[in-house]
């Protein structure tokens, strides 16, 4: 019977509950990080940690857990459905509303499956990328976080799908070019990455990071700058990144084709040094 980490145990995941009241549950008052493991180690979780303590301290969210507790828990959770490449989940809301405000405890879910890897034509062929109708409002005070409150990211990721594509892309309400609806996004213009700053607001994701590194360690310029639609129907090349699928080549936006139409160069070397970055990192089982 697959596991599940809720609150202060491992139980079976049809016997896993939370409160009719919960925040998360009614409000959407909560935090989430997708992570992955390779080897059975959790592939950089101490920066998806960082991200949810900061994101809980920004939007009043209550933490009574610390970071070896939950560190813990996920390789407790890993171990116990016997697990070593896994996509995780780890879900933190606000608690049920029933109790009062200082007596109120957090409810943390951890989730582990068998990591289930984009095709890998995708890869190989690359992918095509929708324009979101919609549009992110810079004062949002949730934008920037990976908060639970995740509908309308789900509505437009659906919406690209029914056209086929992989991702849809949103541009802020005045026009700048910000992020996927589960992604990060990059382009290449003359041997340089550009990507939109933090401050768009966008996502710090954590496969963003990793493409930083990887790129300070092999000396490929890399700028964060604000970017509109023209930068990217003239780059060289379009790449997403997150944890699961680390660097996926985008070949069209819509009608427009990207380039040469084919997976660029730069794509294919950060996709590998991407790889060999997480099995750097993840050497050993813990």
């Amino acid at each position: 019977m697959e596991k599940v980490f809720l609150n202060n145990k491992l139980v079976d995941i049809d016997k896993a509950h939370i409160s009719v009241t919960d925040s998360g549950f009614l409000y959407g008052a909560g935090l989430f990080e997708t992570m992955r493991s390779y080897n059975g180690v959790v592939f950089c979780l101490k920066d998806h940690l960082d991200r949810l303590f900061f994101s809980a301290d920004s939007l009043s969210i209550n933490v009574t857990y610390d970071r070896k507790y939950i560190s813990d828990a996920v390789y407790k959770l890993l171990k116990a459905n016997k697990l070593t490449d896994a996509r995780l989940r780890l879900t933190l809301t606000n608690g049920p509303m029933a109790e009062p405000d200082g007596q109120r405890k957090p409810t943390l879910l951890i989730t582990a499956a068998e990591l289930q890897p984009y095709p890998p034509e995708y890869y190989k062929n690359g992918v095509m990328v929708v324009l979101c109708p919609f549009r992110q409002n810079v004062s949002e005070p949730t934008y920037g976080h990976k908060t639970t409150s995740y509908f309308p990211r789900m509505i437009g990721l659906n919406w690209a799908h029914r056209l086929r594509a992989a991702e849809a892309l949103w541009f802020t309400v005045d026009n700048r070019l910000a992020e996927g609806c589960i992604s990060n996004v990059f382009l290449v213009k003359d041997s340089t990455l550009y990507t939109p700053p933090i401050r768009t607001p966008i996502l710090a994701g954590v496969a963003r990071e990793t493409v930083f590194k990887i790129a300070l360690d092999n000396s490929i310029e890399i700028i964060e700058k604000d970017l509109d639609i023209n930068n990217l129907l003239e780059a060289d090349e379009v790449f997403l990144t997150n944890v699961i699928m680390q660097i996926l080549p985008v070949i069209k936006v819509e009608k427009h084709t990207v380039g040469n139409g084919k997976v660029g160069p730069m794509a294919k070397k950060l996709r590998q040094s991407f790889d060999e970055f997480i099995k750097d990192h993840c050497k050993e089982s813990k």
